[in-house]
This record gives structure tokens, C-alpha cells and sequence, in this order.
């Protein structure tokens, strides 16, 4: 593959890690993504089953290099509050405030109802709008993908920085790739599910006309 020209506005299918190895050094200004937590997510709550996530048996720890490499401005990373001790530390951490929460341990265990963004600037990193770490958003219900995210608070977080080019290593169901070009941003997205490439890609084709 040539960069730019085999990447950008582009979905790819493969494994991210061997995709990126074809991304240049800081050629990329915001890195925005949702790995696989490690959790072997699958909700039983849908009547209509997603496939599981690949590789969802463990965190990627090994992506960050890659990550901090290519990006110039800022890396932004989901997670569960209990993969934070292994990732590197952030400089600062959002919490995603959603309208619904977990069942988890019903007798021991308060339900949570946010997940983790760790953000991490680079050397290039400017704010357009400083925004706090607490961020809302719609329920997506989880319709294109097990752990789909809403589309309003990817665009939050892009709004908020300096940076025409975004990357989502594990681009799952499109949403960052969709915000993106809703906020007239040029992405990269990397998955290495071909159903959720054909999803990404019709999401795409129908929500930006892309």
C-alpha cells in the first residue's frame, strides 16, 4: 500500500498493526480509537446476536508504540476503569457518561454507567476548545456493532482539537470515520473484520454520501 494516496478517506481491511507499520512518523494528527478491552464482550440482551469482537481476549497493550509514533497531536484511547493500571499513564482521563449502565455483581458491585477515554497530547497537541472531562452522549443500542459508540461523542473530542487527519486503528462499525467526515475531517480506519469493513463502508456511503 502507498501512503497517502492507498489510505486516507479510506477503510482498510487487516490487521492494524501491520497496516500502520506503512504509516509515516507523525503524519497523523489525532489518533481516536476503541480497542478491544479484553473482555470477550457479546451482549444478552439482543435478540439478534453480533458476532464477537476479534480479539477481545485481551487489551492490545502492544498498539501504544504504534500509536505514539504516528500521531503529532493526540492520541485518544477507550477503555474500562479496570484496564487503566495497564496502560500508560494519560495526561489526563474523560469519562463517558452514559444513559444506561452495566448489571455486573447485582449484591456487590455499584452498575457503571461510563467508560474510560485516556488522552494523550503530543508534541504538536492545540486545543480548538478546551472541553471537560466528563462527556455525554446518545445511546447508540449497540445496533452495528457489540460496543458501538456514539457518534456525537466522537465529534465532541474532534471538535475540541487542532487536526485534519484521524486514524482509528479498530474502526469496528465506522463511527469515527463517519464523524469525521460529518465534521469535514479526513480519516484513516483500519478493521480487521470484513463485515464490519462492509458495515463502516455503507454507513459511509449513506450518512456522508461519501
Amino acid at each position: 500500500m502507498n501512503y497517502p494516496n492507498d489510505f486516507i478517506n479510506k477503510v482498510i481491511q487487516g490487521d492494524c498493526l501491520e497496516v500502520m507499520k506503512d504509516i509515516p512518523d507523525k503524519s497523523i494528527d489525532l489518533v481516536l480509537t476503541d480497542p478491544p478491552y479484553g473482555i470477550e464482550f457479546r451482549s444478552n440482551h439482543r435478540l439478534k446476536k453480533h458476532n464477537k469482537i476479534i480479539g477481545d481476549n485481551r487489551y492490545p497493550i502492544e498498539i501504544f508504540d504504534e500509536l505514539f509514533r504516528v500521531a503529532k497531536r493526540a492520541v485518544y484511547v477507550f477503555c474500562r476503569w479496570d484496564n487503566l493500571a495497564e496502560l500508560p499513564k494519560p495526561k489526563s482521563v474523560l469519562a463517558w457518561v452514559k444513559n444506561n449502565w452495566s448489571m455486573g455483581d447485582l449484591k456487590h458491585e455499584h452498575g457503571r454507567q461510563w467508560e474510560a477515554i485516556c488522552f494523550y497530547p503530543q508534541e504538536e497537541h492545540e486545543f480548538i476548545k478546551r472541553i471537560p472531562d466528563v462527556v455525554t452522549g446518545k445511546r447508540t443500542g449497540n445496533n452495528l456493532h457489540p460496543t458501538e459508540k456514539p457518534i456525537d461523542v466522537i465529534g465532541k473530542i474532534i471538535n475540541a482539537n487542532v487536526g485534519n487527519l484521524i486514524l482509528d486503528p479498530f474502526l469496528g462499525s465506522g463511527t469515527t470515520a463517519v464523524a469525521a467526515k460529518q465534521l469535514k475531517r479526513n480519516f484513516i480506519g483500519i478493521e480487521i473484520s470484513p463485515e464490519y469493513c462492509k458495515i463502516a463502508n455503507e454507513r459511509l456511503r449513506v450518512e456522508t454520501l461519501l
